[in-house]
């Protein structure tokens, strides 16, 4: 992933008993929207074909990072900082 690219973790959603959470890459006014654990862009504003596949790599690669960052994160704790 490239250094100017931001990136953040949605807390672990949850249907029809399937858990998942969204991640986010953000790059200037270039976005897209990923979603864990299936590691693909659901939704790209900006980013070349190419670059949606190293997002998707990069999920893959770093998944069980990402599935302990949004497993880590507590709404409510959010809300009272």
């Amino acid at each position: 992933m490239s250094d100017g690219v931001n990136m953040s973790v949605s807390p672990i959603c949850s249907k029809d008993g399937k858990k998942y959470a969204f991640v986010s890459f953000v790059d200037g006014k270039r976005n897209a929207e990923g979603k864990i654990p299936d590691c693909k862009i659901i939704s790209n504003t900006g980013f070349s074909a190419e670059e949606v596949e190293q997002l998707e790599a990069y999920m893959q690669r770093e998944l069980p990072k990402l599935k302990e960052m949004a497993a880590g994160i507590r709404v409510l704790d959010a809300f009272m900082r």
